[in-house]
């Protein structure tokens, strides 16, 4: 599966007056690309804090104490917010649970969809750009090391196919601009002349002339022969807006409305038109200049122009690349294997637990020095645990140090308090201050979470060599990502954006998203629309950016019924057509039936159980997930609901043990001792309970889960 984001051994606690509050411990996860990732569980258990780590929005109090978050080759607990700015809200969005929270209620709707699409825009092609010429430059070097490594001399030969692969990406990014010049004005047309027909039709007072005429030229401008054809039906409507518009106020209402109505249908046959393959046509009309291509059929004219590329340029091209590619992973994996090496001994001398500030800066450095120079830099798709492994190991040494320095201070400090505050006690007073609890750093979890930072990187290269030496790395399909990602990049420089335009494509995200009269609501202020049209404003808001990842925070929490499974339907229908990975965060297991492919149940900051949906559901093993079933209604069951006793525990004073086991009628003698590992029941469910112990007493699950697990089963078989 494709990774999307890692989340490894996270531990964020907060500083409160009562103490340390462990609010998230030790818990990982993964998302892949195109999934639903489902985390469950009451009220404080650490959900939404690892979304908000995950966004880079934690509260000032809190603490990160362990753990990494991994996107795109960054560990996002060690990044700058200059950084974060790169990510937040472009790459990785958030619903939050209250939409009105949410908007600024001063501020109109369609001011605050266009803001952010303004200047991300600009943004964004200034690191395509980078982005480009950093991975062709990278190409060429490889390339050009293989030659070398075969006893050739080829770099003219390497250099003019490279300069010929960028030549023709800079004609098809200007041949793309030309386009989009024409595309967006009939992208606006199709928007303006739709508002116009709406307030046409309902009668509504509006200077119909000024908006025809506006008609008109955004009609002029969208002539081209891939968008709106200049002929003699678009030539009439021209002309029928203009004589129409001539007329002033006394302008024909119906003759106003036939007229919006048809350069309505233009520019909507026009935005939905098949593109040309700006590509392939680059190449062609450099190599052809002056061809003209206005007759063909854009299908046939984007097959011809393919071919032509794969045998005149390409498959030569790829042949070449190919040698860089290999050259690039072998060498990468022959220093991977040596690293190995020295990551095993440096892992004994962290295990061994006699720390030397000096001697740890020198295995830092080191290891981090071979690990950057095993990196294959060829790969698009970054693997994070190799890029971020030197902060990781810097942060995680900086922390274990900080806490060998800072214990005995705060030690003394707490032991001077506790001796001030027992003196007044022991004269009969009542002090009028509290004692704080002392506050000292976990030099065990420190030290763990460097030894996990170099154990995970040594099983990654291990699997990554294992791959290598079974021949799992396909030379050519690597090559083919690679142009993929330089075609992907260089159509970002063409990316135009104005006012205008991001107004006509938030009316359409406003329609996406399922907002009656877009055109109308754009103008509005959230306090004059409903809930649940707010929370889709939100969620378009969230997809003006075109993220990768969709956070969803207890996004229907604050809605009723109903408009709870339109918003679902709506998360649902979004992800399947954007392909996005989403993380769906609630305390209801009945809102994520029919959403998640995973879910993760957490419980007092860890997770407790996680696997597939049907695993969860169909296959429960913790107590915990056994209760929030049976609390979860549905319209067959007759037997009472069954709450969960007591109360979670306060994590301030996290128990000893199972933390769930205080309100587990099923609990067990060591679960108040010693708290259960994750035990594997298939490939994709694990649970923590002592109850999968191969010593424990057969326990069976309650037998109102399994009467409506039944029930599930048979609704499902019978469709």
């Amino acid at each position: 599966m494709d990774k999307k984001l890692e989340v490894k051994n996270l531990q964020i606690s907060f500083r409160t007056q009562g103490g340390i509050l462990k609010a998230v411990r030790n818990i990982s996860f993964d998302l892949n690309k195109g999934e639903t990732l489902a985390i469950v569980g009451e009220s404080g258990s650490g959900k939404s804090v690892t979304s908000k780590a995950i966004m880079g929005i934690l509260a000032g109090n809190s603490i990160v104490e362990g753990g990494e978050i991994l996107y795109d080759g960054q560990d996002l607990l060690k990044i700058t917010e200059e950084d974060y700015h790169k990510i937040r809200g472009d790459k990785i969005a958030m619903i939050f649970q209250d939409p009105m929270s949410s908007l600024n209620p001063i501020m109109r709707v369609g001011q605050q969809l266009t803001e952010a699409m303004i200047l991300k825009a600009k943004t964004g092609k200034r690191n395509a750009k980078h982005a480009f010429n950093s991975m062709l430059g990278t190409l060429g070097k490889n390339i050009k090391s293989a030659y070398t490594e075969a006893g050739e001399n080829k770099s003219a030969e390497v250099d003019a196919k490279l300069k010929k692969f960028d030549s023709f990406c800079i004609n098809a990014t200007k041949l793309e601009r030309e386009f989009n010049e024409k595309y967006t004005s009939a992208m606006t047309l199709e928007v303006e002349a739709q508002n116009v027909v709406l307030m046409l039709e309902k009668n509504k007072k509006f200077d119909v002339s000024a908006e025809l005429k506006s008609l008109a030229k955004l009609l002029v401008a969208s002539y081209d022969v891939d968008v709106i054809v200049k002929n003699d039906n678009s030539t009439a409507v021209q002309a029928e807006l203009k004589e129409v518009a001539a007329q002033g106020k006394n302008a024909d209402v119906a003759r106003a409305l036939d007229a919006a109505r048809k350069v309505y249908a233009l520019a909507n046959e026009a935005v939905n038109k098949q593109k040309p393959n700006f590509f392939t046509l680059g190449y062609y009309k450099m190599m052809h200049p002056g061809v003209d291509l206005n007759k063909m059929d854009v299908d046939e004219m984007n097959a011809m122009t393919r071919e032509f590329l794969d045998n005149d340029f390409m498959l030569d091209f790829i042949a070449t690349a190919e040698k860089g590619v290999k050259y690039s992973h072998d060498n990468s994996i022959t220093l991977k294997k040596e690293c190995v090496k020295d990551l095993t001994a440096a892992l004994e001398y962290f295990k061994a637990g006699k720390l030397d500030q000096g001697e740890c800066a020198k295995y830092e450095k080191k290891l981090s020095a071979l690990v950057e120079a095993a990196i294959d830099r060829l790969s698009v798709k970054k693997e994070s645990i190799e890029y971020v492994f030197r902060s990781a190991l810097s942060a995680a040494i900086k922390d274990y140090f900080v806490g060998v320095k800072r214990n005995p201070v705060e030690e003394r400090k707490y032991l001077r308090n506790k001796a001030k505050y027992d003196r007044e006690c022991r004269k009969g007073q009542t002090p009028d201050w509290t004692l704080a609890p002392q506050v000292v750093i976990d030099l065990d979890l420190k030290l763990s979470n460097i030894v996990k930072i170099i154990e995970n990187l040594i099983a990654h290269y291990n699997e990554n060599i294992e791959n290598h030496e079974n021949q799992k790395f396909n030379v050519n399909a690597r090559v083919i990502e690679i142009i993929d990602y330089l075609k992907d990049q260089a159509s970002k420089f063409v990316v135009k954006m104005n006012k205008r335009i991001a107004k006509a494509k938030a009316i359409k995200l406003l329609d996406e998203v399922g907002i009656p009269e877009p055109a109308t609501r754009f103008r509005q202020f959230p306090f004059e629309l409903s809930g649940g049209m707010r929370q889709r404003i939100v969620i378009a808001i969230a997809l003006s950016a075109n993220p990768d990842i969709l956070i969803c925070d207890e996004p229907t929490t604050a809605l009723d019924v109903t408009i709870q499974a339109q918003i679902l339907e709506l998360i649902n229908q979004i992800k399947a057509q954007r392909n996005l990975s989403v993380i769906f965060i609630t305390h209801n297991m009945g809102v994520v039936a029919n959403m998640a492919d995973r879910i993760a149940v957490m419980y007092a900051g860890k997770i407790i159980e996680h696997g597939t949906a049907n695993e969860i559901f169909y296959e429960p093993a913790h107590p915990y997930t056994w209760a929030l079933l049976s609390s979860m209604p549905d319209l067959q069951t007759t037997e009472k609901l069954e709450s969960i006793p007591g109360t979670p525990p306060n994590m301030i004073y996290p128990p000893k043990g199972d933390a769930f086991a205080a309100r587990n009628k099923y609990a067990l003698d060591i679960d108040f001792e010693v708290e259960p590992p994750l035990f594997e029941i298939t490939d994709t469910h694990y649970a923590a309970t002592w109850l999968l112990h191969p010593n424990a007493p057969a326990v069976e699950m309650p037998q109102l889960i399994k009467a409506r697990i039944e029930r599930m089963k048979k609704e499902r078989e019978n469709g």
